[in-house]
């Protein structure tokens, strides 16, 4: 009983100084590359940012300067919501925003929404979505250029009572087979653009 009390105890310590290196390990590893994981992450965030306005437009870090809102009426969500800023020589041009249609065909749609300073849309992406393929998928830029169509689009163009697909006697197409879809996305940069328009001094504010 003693050899076996004494063989379990040393498997015991063999395993616990594995799991203890394998912890190491891990630990350096983690180290090593966060910096370089985080920097990734920024140039990806950067990339898609620049999609919708050119990086010569502004001269900030646009990663670094930024604020977090809540507002679930506006944004689709009750999370906060991260919005960055575009400036240049200090002045506003442009913010960016990842609001929420919650009301997509098969769930949640998370946008990513550009505003210039004037209210006049820079452009809006697609960023998840889980919408039925061939159809929905539609809003995606790499599946048709419908979601191309808000460049340049204010509250004002079309005007207020247009801001819908053309079934509901608005101004956007749908997509062939599934209205729901766009209608969502049509609702929610629409609503996003009075959100801008209501707070424009708040979200230009500069950060503290």
């Amino acid at each position: 009983m003693k050899k076996v009390a004494r063989s379990m105890g040393i498997a015991a310590l063999i395993l616990t100084g594995f799991a203890l290196v394998g912890t190491g390990l891990v630990a350096v590893t983690y180290s090593g590359t966060k910096d370089i994981i985080a920097e990734a992450q920024r140039a990806a965030l950067e990339a898609s940012l620049n999609e919708l306005v050119p990086a010569h437009r502004y001269d900030n870090q646009v990663t670094e300067d930024r604020i977090e809102v809540v507002a679930p009426e506006w944004l689709g969500t009750d999370q906060p919501v991260t919005v960055y800023r575009a400036r240049k020589a200090g002045q506003p041009v442009a913010l960016f925003a990842t609001p929420t249609a919650p009301d997509g065909y098969a769930g949640p749609i998370q946008l990513l929404i550009g505003v210039y300073a004037d209210g006049t849309l820079a452009g809006v992406r697609v960023l998840e979505h889980k919408e039925t393929p061939g159809l929905g998928d539609g809003i995606e830029a790499r599946r048709s250029s419908w979601i191309l169509g808000f460049t340049g689009k204010s509250l004002t163009n079309p005007p207020p009572k247009q801001w819908k697909v053309k079934r509901d006697d608005g101004a956007f197409d749908q997509l062939t087979g599934a209205t729901i879809t766009p209608r969502a996305v049509v609702k929610a940069v629409h609503k996003f653009l009075e959100y801008v328009r209501d707070h424009q001094e708040k979200l230009f504010a500069s950060a503290t």
